[in-house]
């Protein structure tokens, strides 16, 4: 049976892979981008099967706007790819609060109100899949990307507890930590920097950014095979909340697994000592 996806930041990357790969199954897809015109360009399907619409996940009205559409033009949706975002990179202390309030506004108060915006057509259904783009970044952190890190652990805590709330409705609810793939999120216009410069940082930062520069376009990850993997994920009978993509996505749940064991490894005692003693 084919499935009607609403999807956001459709226009490049993640989001137009997963949009290809809904088509070409011959599925509908609602893709959304604040650049409708660039999906329309890039993506090919009739007015039966491809609905490019306008959405800014910051912009309330728009979100409303675009899941209207959808509902109008086919009725239904059944799966929701929250894909839509950028990364705020940098040391915390050069991040200026205006940056750090625009990255939530879009990574992770976004992904709220699209979702917000679906549920209720979902819980009509009773069936659909919310899938969330998450990040590496979400499982382990790490220095440069404490901001981006943030908002993804964000959507990771919110989808899990969000599982457990919608499972009575058939809704499932995954959340996707992708490695490092080659697509343009370490180019200008998907991802920003620190506004601020302080000199303590300067030797780290600069190392950072070189990395980030020889990475960029010479990552591991395929994101031609990203939109096959997510649509046998949404045809799971039983679907995973948490998953990696990418052989790098296993190196961070291992490390984060590891981590955590330890953690009760030598810390049991003193997790343990603060219960109330027995009576």
């Amino acid at each position: 049976m084919s499935k009607t996806w609403f999807i956001t930041g459709a226009n490049r990357g993640f989001g137009q892979e997963i949009a290809r790969t809904a088509l070409q199954a011959g599925d509908r897809v609602v893709a959304t981008a604040r650049q409708p015109e660039q999906i329309r360009a890039a993506l090919s399907g009739d007015e039966d099967q491809l609905l490019a619409v306008h959405l800014d996940v910051t912009d309330p009205a728009s979100i409303q706007a675009a899941v209207g559409a959808a509902v109008d033009r086919f009725g239904r949706i059944d799966v929701l790819i929250n894909n839509a975002g950028y990364g705020q990179l940098g040391v915390f202390e050069e991040i200026t609060p205006e940056q750090i309030e625009r990255q939530f506004a879009t990574n992770v108060f976004g992904v709220f109100d699209v979702t917000r915006a679906v549920l209720p057509t979902l819980r009509r259904q009773r069936s659909g899949h919310i899938v969330t783009i998450a990040s590496i970044s979400g499982i382990v952190g790490g220095a440069g990307s404490t901001i981006y890190g943030a908002s993804k652990f964000a959507v990771t805590g919110w989808s899990e507890g969000l599982a457990e709330e919608l499972q009575p409705f058939g809704i499932r609810v995954t959340v996707v930590h992708p490695g490092m793939f080659r697509t343009d999120f370490l180019d200008p216009s998907s991802v920003s920097h620190g506004a601020q410069s302080i000199e303590d940082y300067r030797a780290g930062a600069d190392d950072r950014r070189a990395w980030l520069d020889r990475m960029n376009h010479a990552q591991l990850g395929d994101p031609a095979r990203f939109g096959p993997a997510i649509a046998h994920l949404v045809a799971l009978a039983d679907p995973p909340v948490r998953v990696g993509l990418g052989s790098d996505a296993i190196a961070a749940f291992t490390e984060r697994a590891d981590q955590l064991t330890g953690s009760v490894t030598e810390y049991g005692e003193l997790t343990r000592s603060t219960d109330l003693a027995p009576a």
